[in-house]
């Protein structure tokens, strides 16, 4: 599933062409892509759960004040987001590309990703999406792609 998804974000959100594609035709599409038509079914739900995280009448706890508090993992995500994963995280934090909402966006879409592999990669991926699909968040979107497509290679003298 998480192929699909970054299929459809370079291609079609990240390359700002036409967002609104009728899913017959893009599931057609993904399917003469090569991707299996219960895969794209589960990738588009993803997206569609991902669009209503802002509807504050079903998720009430995204649209509260963020208070100076410290995010415990329980057991089912820290498997999933290891170590790594969760410092980033706190690190978008400290940096303001991550607030309390988007945070807890991004935990809560990876994990509904039918993944047992996931790495730091995936995670920026996930970020990515998940701002671009908040309004307000352009200036944290800009940031996160900075922080994927700009990495230094090799050290830093």
């Amino acid at each position: 599933m998480f192929d699909i998804l970054m299929y459809l974000f370079e291609n079609y959100i990240h390359s700002e062409a036409e967002v609104m594609v009728d899913h017959d035709i893009l599931t057609d599409e993904l399917t003469r892509a090569g991707f299996h038509q219960d895969e794209i079914y589960k990738a588009l739900a993803w997206l569609e759960k991902l669009a209503a995280l802002q509807d504050t009448d079903s998720y009430p706890y995204y649209s509260r004040e963020a208070s100076r508090s410290f995010r415990i993992y329980t057991e089912d995500e820290s498997q999933i987001l290891d170590q790594e994963c969760r410092g980033f995280l706190m690190f978008l934090e400290q940096v303001n590309v991550l607030d309390f909402t988007t945070r807890e966006m991004v935990i809560d879409r990876v994990m509904e990703l039918d993944t047992k592999y996931f790495t730091i990669d995936d995670l920026k991926w996930v970020v990515l999406m998940v701002l671009f699909n908040v309004p307000g968040k352009e200036s944290a979107y800009s940031q996160m792609e900075d922080l994927i497509f700009d990495e230094q290679e090799g050290p830093l003298h």
